[in-house]
């Protein structure tokens, strides 16, 4: 029987910290809450089954590298990056490291709730064969829009690349967003990395 999971906070503000702790502990988790990603590298050998929650701007150590260290331990615990910083090159190296979703600030309770319910779900693990599905079900022109978008293009240096106007490539990518089932920009990436889509940032 696996022991309760602890829902491992990492964020530099305390007043961040405390009200994620508040808010997990009343849906019924546990909460080990830490100031920086050094004090979680520290800690690392009593990182127990559970899930991550890191800040990505933090001193020191970014959250994405404390991720990467971690992983490159062996430890892999779902992890979700929160950041108020949102961008395509941040969520494909966040995506690489391992992390399992991708959060904007301010978000909501429920949101945070939900990341972290699928994140403890087996089905969060679960191979990218639908993944290869939805990326196939794209049109010629809707993948190479994927391409430009998960590469970290804004939609107007797609639109040069392809020689179509920056009104087209924002018509694909509201097609690829639904045939993807994309919700926000770390579905996307997911799926893109999932299928095996090529993310290695351009230009």
């Amino acid at each position: 029987m696996k022991p309760d999971p602890v829902i491992f906070v990492v964020d530099d503000d305390e007043a961040v910290r405390d009200s994620l702790c508040f808010l997990l502990e009343a849906a019924g988790y546990r909460c080990a809450a830490f100031p920086s990603g050094a004090a979680l590298l520290q800690a690392r050998p009593a990182l127990s089954f559970g899930c991550l929650l890191l800040d990505v701007r933090m001193p020191e150590i970014d959250g994405v590298t404390t991720l990467e260290r971690l992983r490159a331990e062996g430890f892999l615990l779902p992890t979700i990056i929160i950041t108020g910083h949102a961008d395509v090159p941040l969520a494909v190296r966040a995506m690489k490291a391992g992390a399992r979703d991708f959060i904007e600030k301010p978000f909501s309770d429920g949101v945070i709730l939900e990341a972290i319910a699928a994140a403890l779900s087996a089905e969060a693990n679960a191979p990218g064969q639908e993944a290869v599905a939805k990326v196939a079900s794209l049109s010629p022109r809707e993948r190479e829009v994927l391409e430009g978008l998960v590469a970290g293009l804004p939609n107007k240096t797609i639109a040069y690349d392809l020689g179509i106007s920056p009104r087209t490539v924002e018509i694909h990518r509201a097609h690829v967003m639904e045939k993807l089932a994309a919700r926000s920009l770390s579905d996307l990436v997911r799926t893109a990395l999932a299928a095996g889509v090529d993310v290695r940032p351009r230009r």
